[in-house]
Parts: structure tokens; C-alpha cells; sequence
């Protein structure tokens, strides 16, 4: 039988364990968060029925829908994202959920794309999600969440903030309110293809004039401080009571961050975000890294009021934002700010007398016991050969105890980044692990 080639497919990737540590350490950092604002872990099924997913992002994601009949010649569908999934799952069980429902959702996507830059076929979202409730502290929680993610990442980002009302109103007085999805859609696009071209995408896909697209161009076009742009905006929705009602959510909003102690800047007014998708009505988020903002938005969402009216008579109204877990670690990976490590434990209990294993493996578990991350070598090899692998692996520090150690009840320990070593009891009087030893090694 011949050999079977490993390989992957076009978009997609395997995580070796230098690629998954910090991929976990992301996703237990954005837990905490959610957790610590009152979110509540749900899961919902990868494949849905195809009418579940499609016409909800708008005609560009059910293109890159990932489409099949299955065995039982149903119609079905791999998400897309975890918003249209959970519009269905509140929709199906807010009898039972009671509202306002919060909840986070970590799992993987699929989209047929263009692989780029940070960008994969399969990918990771890390969303979080209030359901049931349009007030607007939701939407001033929402950034909150997005500004304590980063902080507690350790990472300066910048969070870019509109409100799709601002935008919908000026189209309703420009009278191209029913084309706005495909003028938003045209304007997501300003960062990479700049005016001109979006200029030509408004009038050929949405039909509007030169006029109007100057003019919807002049409005994303505002710059200057948050204050600065909210008065200079205030003239180019006059006479719109959408646009007005956008404009003074985004007041409430950026004011409200400020009351709550978030930097100056860290927050920025930006009315050239649309977001493509077709579901957003009001509020909408684009963070970026302030190292390397070219990578594009690295956690995005917005207010859907009307998407599960889809699947339910009931108004479910939500809000919420997705970390884009493997694009960050692409920018993280750039700014050299992922440690290489291939292994979860901190330190390697060397291997040295086969006589003593049952002793290593008792040193082992009172250091687990203590919080100490320590994988013990299976056999005992020679000493060059344990290093060698403790290198490889990426420990900070090896433990070693011969016999004479044992008999003395201390151990060697190396600090294998600095090249030192020092001496140390195992246990103390209790039989536990040492205070000393767990200190050096924590």
C-alpha cells in the first residue's frame, strides 16, 4: 500500500505545542474576563441546517459558507460565526435562559476565503454576548469587556467605535436607506482599498450618484479628537433623527468609558467602521494593536437587534464582540511576544537513579501539590541526553538528585536559562515540598 502523503488542506493548520500554549493562555485570559462581568459558557453544534446560517451576514459570508447535503440528504452548513448560532440557541431556549442572557462562546469558525495575513479557513473566536436588553450601558459593557481583554493581555490596543444609526440615517435622507447593505458593505473596504475604489464599488453595486457618494465619503472621512468629530459631525446628520440618535449613543458611550476611568485614547470615534456583515443596526467595535495596526481589527462586534427575529416572534435584542484569537497571535507572533515553550510544565525532574523512582515520583506530586508545574523524565538516561531534551523543550529549570541527595534529603536546582544552580531541601518536616524549593521553582 503506498505511503499516504500528511498534508493539510489550503487555509488551514496544525498547532504544534509552541503554537498552542500561548493559544490556551489567550483563551484562559479571555475566560476570566467574561466570567468576571457575569458571562456564562455555552457550546452549540458546528453544523447547522443550512437555512440556520444563510442570508445572516449578507451574500459575501454565504459565499464563503462552507455548504453540503449530508447523509440523510438534509441541506447543512458549518458556521461561520458563533452570532448567527447563538441567535438560534437564545431564539430555541429563552423560555428557559430567562433575560437579559450573557454569555461567552469559544470555538472554532470556517469561511471559504482567500487565506492572508493572520487569516485562516478554520479559525477561533472568543465571543461574548448579552441578549434580551437595548440599553445602552450594555453597549458601554461591551467596550469595557473589549479594553479589560487587552489590559489583562498585557497588550495597548486601540478601540475604534461607531454606530451604524449615523450611518443609516445619512442614507435614509441621501434615499438610499434601501441599499445601505451593500453601501456599508463598500465602505468596510476604505482601509484597504481606499475612496476612489469604494467610491466605484457605491455606484456600481449600490447605485448611488457621485454625489452621494462624496457625501457618504465626507462623513467617514471626519477626523480629529472624539470631541472634535462629535461636533463636526453634528451638522452632517442634521435633519436625520436616526443619525442624531447614533450620534448621541456615541456621546453617552465614549463619555461613559472616560467617567470610568479608561485612558484618553484608547477609545477612538471612527465613522468609517461599517462592519460588512448585514446584521449590525447600531453600536460597532474594530480593535486594533497599537504596535501593528496593519494586521487589521483583532476583536470586532456591534448591536444585532433584529437577527433572531429570524427564528422567533419574541424581540431579542443583543450586543456583543469576538476576539480573533488566531489573528492576534499572528500579530503577537510578529511583535516577537510569544514565548517558544513546547511544554506546560516549568521544570524537569531528572531522571538519575532508577533504584529512587518511586522517590521522584513522590518529589513530583508534593510539587504539583504546591502549584509547580514538573514533568519527571521516564527513564534514566544518561544526564547530556536529559539536559539536551529539557532544552529543546523549553524548561526554566531542571532538578537533580543522585544518591547523595537523597541522603541528605536536597537537590540541585538549575536554572537553565541563567546557566546557575543551587542548592535545596525537598521536603520540610511534614513530608510536603519545601517552601524554599517551591519559591525557587514558582
Amino acid at each position: 500500500m503506498p505511503l499516504i502523503e500528511p498534508r493539510t488542506l489550503k487555509g488551514f493548520r496544525d498547532y504544534l505545542p509552541e503554537a498552542m500554549i500561548p493559544r490556551e493562555r489567550l483563551i484562559d485570559t479571555a475566560r476570566k474576563v467574561y466570567r468576571s462581568y457575569g458571562f456564562v459558557p455555552i457550546d452549540t453544534p458546528a453544523l447547522e441546517y443550512e437555512e440556520v446560517l444563510t442570508g445572516k451576514g449578507g451574500a459575501e459570508s454565504d459565499k464563503q459558507m462552507y455548504r453540503f447535503e449530508d447523509h440523510g440528504g438534509r441541506r447543512v452548513a458549518l458556521r461561520f460565526d458563533l452570532t448567527v448560532p447563538l441567535a438560534r440557541f437564545v431564539a430555541q431556549y429563552s423560555n428557559e435562559l430567562g433575560l437579559p442572557f450573557k454569555r461567552y462562546h469559544i470555538a472554532s469558525v470556517w469561511r471559504g476565503e482567500n487565506t492572508q495575513r493572520g487569516r485562516y479557513r478554520e479559525f477561533m473566536q472568543c465571543d461574548f454576548d448579552t441578549i434580551g436588553s437595548e440599553s445602552l450601558t450594555s453597549d458601554i459593557e461591551t467596550a469595557l469587556v473589549i479594553h479589560d481583554l487587552f489590559r489583562a493581555l498585557g497588550l495597548e490596543a486601540t478601540v475604534h467605535v461607531n454606530n451604524r444609526r449615523l450611518l443609516n440615517g445619512l442614507l435614509a435622507r441621501l434615499e438610499l436607506g434601501d441599499r445601505s447593505a451593500a453601501v456599508l458593505r463598500a465602505l468596510d473596504k476604505l482601509d484597504k482599498v481606499g475612496p476612489e475604489k469604494v467610491a466605484e464599488e457605491m455606484q456600481a453595486q449600490a447605485g448611488a450618484s457621485p454625489a452621494q457618494a462624496r457625501e457618504i465619503l465626507a462623513l467617514a472621512a471626519v477626523r480629529g479628537t472624539n470631541d472634535e468629530m462629535l461636533r463636526a459631525l453634528e451638522p452632517l446628520v442634521a435633519g436625520s433623527e436616526l443619525g442624531g440618535d447614533g450620534l448621541a449613543k456615541l456621546a453617552e458611550l465614549l463619555a461613559a468609558v472616560r467617567a470610568v476611568g479608561v485612558a484618553e485614547g484608547k477609545f477612538q470615534l471612527d465613522v468609517s467602521i461599517a462592519r460588512g456583515l448585514d446584521y449590525y443596526t447600531g453600536t460597532v467595535f474594530e480593535t486594533t494593536l497599537d504596535a501593528l495596526p496593519s494586521i487589521g481589527s483583532v476583536c470586532s462586534g456591534g448591536r444585532y437587534d433584529d437577527l433572531a427575529q429570524l427564528y422567533t416572534k419574541e424581540r431579542l435584542p443583543g450586543i456583543g464582540a469576538s476576539l480573533g484569537l488566531d489573528r492576534l497571535l499572528a500579530a503577537m507572533e510578529e511583535l516577537g511576544l510569544v514565548e517558544k515553550r513546547r511544554t506546560g510544565a516549568s521544570t524537569l525532574l531528572v531522571h538519575f537513579d532508577a533504584a529512587r523512582r518511586n522517590d521522584y515520583l513522590r518529589l513530583a506530586a508534593r510539587l504539583r501539590a504546591a502549584g509547580v508545574g514538573v514533568e519527571f523524565y521516564p527513564e534514566p538516561k544518561k544526564l547530556a541526553n536529559q539536559f539536551k531534551y529539557a532544552d529543546r523543550r523549553g524548561f526554566r529549570f531542571a532538578l537533580v538528585a543522585g544518591e547523595n541527595e537523597w541522603a541528605n534529603g536536597r537537590c540541585q536546582v538549575k536554572d537553565l536559562a541563567a546557566g546557575t544552580s543551587v542548592e535545596l531541601a525537598m521536603f520540610d518536616a511534614r513530608g510536603e515540598a519545601h517552601p524554599e524549593l517551591v519559591a525557587k521553582l514558582a
